[in-house]
């Protein structure tokens, strides 16, 4: 039930101008989710809503988009160290071992990390190869796995 209903909380937001808990909890009750203002105060702490300014100078809940980005690359960071098993680099290419059938997670972890020197990524079933744009973003990125998985 709270799943649906933070699904819900985060469809109301991004439809509508929602400016207090009030008008969250009419939208709710209009898509037959009744609920109390504590739980709605819950779930905007748990969802990280924050209050942002609309055009016309009132303010609405909205994804606090830091956040949301250290979410997304906390998960990322986990899904590369849960999957990679050994790591090497030649010139400008690094090479990863994965665990059978994880190299497309592991590519796409890193891609998702939008890294500067990162020039593209090529996975297989168990390796992916990481072309840097230098040999040196190639050693900076391998300080960087070595840590990540450590």
């Amino acid at each position: 039930m709270k799943t649906k209903r933070q699904q819900e909380i985060l469809d109301i937001i991004a439809t509508f101008e929602v400016e207090t808990q009030e008008q969250l909890l009419e939208h709710l009750k209009e898509r037959g989710i009744s609920t109390t203002q504590a739980t709605i105060s819950r779930d905007i702490k748990q969802l990280h809503l924050v209050k942002e300014l609309t055009h016309g100078g009132a303010s609405k809940y909205a994804v606090s988009h830091h956040k949301a980005a250290a979410n997304f690359s906390n998960r990322l960071r986990t899904i590369f160290r849960e999957s990679v098993t050994s790591f090497d680099l030649a010139q400008n290419i690094v090479v990863l071992k994965t665990m059978p059938g994880l190299a497309n997670a592991a590519a796409a972890a890193i891609d998702g990390m939008e890294l500067s020197g990162l020039v593209g990524s090529l996975a297989g079933d168990d390796t992916a190869l990481l072309i840097m744009r230098t040999n040196e973003a190639a050693v900076e990125f391998c300080e960087e796995i070595r840590e990540m998985l450590h």
